[in-house]
C-alpha cells in the first residue's frame, strides 16, 4: 500500500459509493471507515400506491447528478481524491439499479478509477457493524425486499434463517396501502407511528417455518378482514397496524433467538429500513437481555438504503484486491448474500 508523504502510515483510502436499488437515490463518501458524506433523495408515490421501476428508474436519472455533487461537496473532496468507485451490482429492482450503475461506470471512467460492485445486503451489515462496533454479530437483515437471519462463518455471511415468499418490509408496506397510508417518509414509518397508538391485539396468522418465516398469508388474512373489523369497529387502523406489528416482529425475534442459541452468539445487529423501528429494536432488547446478550442498532441515516454503505463495504472489498473489470459491472436482481467471499475478515471474525 502507497505510504503518504512525511508519514509512516498507510495512505487513507477514500471510496464512493452509489446505492439505488430501491427508492432510495443515495451517494456517499467514506474514508477509512469515516463518513465524509452521504446524501440522499427518496422517490414518493402518492397514498396507496407503490413505485414501479420504470417511474423509480426515472427518478434516479433526474436526480443523481445533484445528489453526486452534493456528497462532492459536503465531504470537501474532488475527483483526483477517490480511490474507488463502488455501486450496488444486486439485489434490488433492476432498472434503478441499472440507472445508477451507468452513472457509476462513467464516472470510474471520466476519472480513471477502478470499479468494485457490491452486494446490497453486504453493504447494509458492513455499515452496520461500522457504525455500532458490533464484533462478531447474528445479523437480522429487514428491509422492503429482504427479510434474513445471517451470520459470519468461514469467509461467508451464512444464512440461517429468511422468508420464504415476501420480505417483512414488503408486507408492511402493503398493508400500508390498504389503509391508505401516506408514504411520506415512508409507510413503514407512518405504521410504526400509528401502532404506538393501537390498545387491542388482533389473533393473526404466525408463520415461522422452523428458521424461516412467511408474510404473505398474514398478509392476505388482514388485508381480508381489516375493512369488516374497522366497519364492525372491532378494531381501529391503529390497532391493526399494532397487531401486524406485534405479530411480525415476535416471528423475527424468534427465529434470531435460535440462530444466536446455535452460534453462542452475544450481538445481535439489526440492519436494514424496517431495522429503524424502535418497537422491533425493544423488542429484541428483551430477548437479548434474557440471553444476557446485546443489541446493535442504527438510526435512518444508515439502516435507510445509503450511498455509504455501499461505500463502507467497498472500502473493505478494495484493501483486500477486490475490483470489478468494466465488461464484469453488470447488476442482477437476484444476488444472495452468502455468495460473497469475505475477503476482509478472517475465520473467527476478525478484521484483517
Amino acid at each position: 500500500m502507497d505510504k503518504k508523504e512525511g508519514t509512516d502510515g498507510p495512505k487513507p483510502i477514500t471510496v464512493i459509493g452509489f446505492e439505488g436499488s430501491a427508492n432510495k437515490l443515495g451517494v456517499g463518501i467514506i474514508r477509512d471507515g469515516e463518513v465524509l458524506s452521504n446524501p440522499r433523495h427518496t422517490y414518493i408515490t402518492p397514498p396507496g400506491q407503490g413505485f414501479l421501476p420504470r417511474d423509480t428508474a426515472k427518478h434516479h436519472q433526474a436526480h443523481i447528478l445533484d445528489v453526486l455533487q452534493q456528497a462532492l461537496d459536503m465531504a470537501k473532496v474532488k475527483p483526483q481524491d477517490i480511490d474507488c468507485v463502488a455501486y450496488t451490482k444486486g439485489p434490488g429492482m433492476g432498472a434503478p439499479l441499472v440507472s445508477t450503475a451507468v452513472v457509476a461506470r462513467t464516472v470510474a471512467q471520466l476519472w480513471n478509477k477502478p470499479l468494485l460492485g457490491v452486494n446490497h445486503c453486504i453493504g447494509h451489515i458492513e455499515m452496520g457493524r461500522r457504525v455500532t462496533g458490533a464484533v462478531n454479530p447474528v445479523v437480522l437483515y429487514v428491509s422492503g425486499g429482504n427479510t434474513q437471519v445471517i451470520a459470519y462463518q468461514l469467509k461467508k455471511y451464512r444464512i440461517f434463517g429468511e422468508t420464504i415468499d415476501i420480505a417483512v418490509g414488503n408486507c408492511l408496506d402493503r398493508f400500508a396501502r390498504v389503509l391508505k397510508i401516506s408514504n411520506d417518509p415512508s409507510p413503514g414509518y407512518n405504521i410504526e407511528q400509528m401502532a404506538k397508538k393501537g390498545e387491542k391485539l388482533i389473533d393473526l396468522p404466525y408463520g415461522v417455518k422452523g428458521m424461516d418465516v412467511s408474510f404473505s398469508g398474514i398478509l392476505s388474512y388482514i388485508e381480508d378482514a381489516a375493512q369488516s373489523l374497522l366497519d364492525s369497529k372491532q378494531a381501529t387502523p391503529e390497532d391493526l397496524c399494532f397487531s401486524l406489528q406485534e405479530t411480525v416482529f415476535a416471528m423475527l425475534v424468534e427465529i434470531t433467538e435460535r440462530a444466536m442459541a446455535h452460534c453462542g452468539s452475544e450481538e445481535v445487529l439489526i440492519v436494514g429500513g424496517v431495522g429503524c423501528n424502535e418497537r422491533l429494536q425493544e423488542m429484541m432488547g428483551i430477548m437479548a437481555a434474557e440471553r444476557g446478550a446485546k443489541v446493535f442498532a442504527t438510526d435512518e441515516r444508515y439502516c435507510i438504503d445509503n450511498g455509504a454503505m455501499i461505500a463502507q463495504a467497498g472500502w473493505e472489498m478494495f484493501r483486500t484486491g477486490h475490483v470489478t473489470p468494466l465488461a464484469d459491472s453488470w447488476c442482477t436482481q437476484r444476488f444472495r448474500t452468502d455468495e460473497v467471499e469475505v475477503t476482509w475478515r478472517d475465520d473467527s471474525g476478525e478484521p484483517i
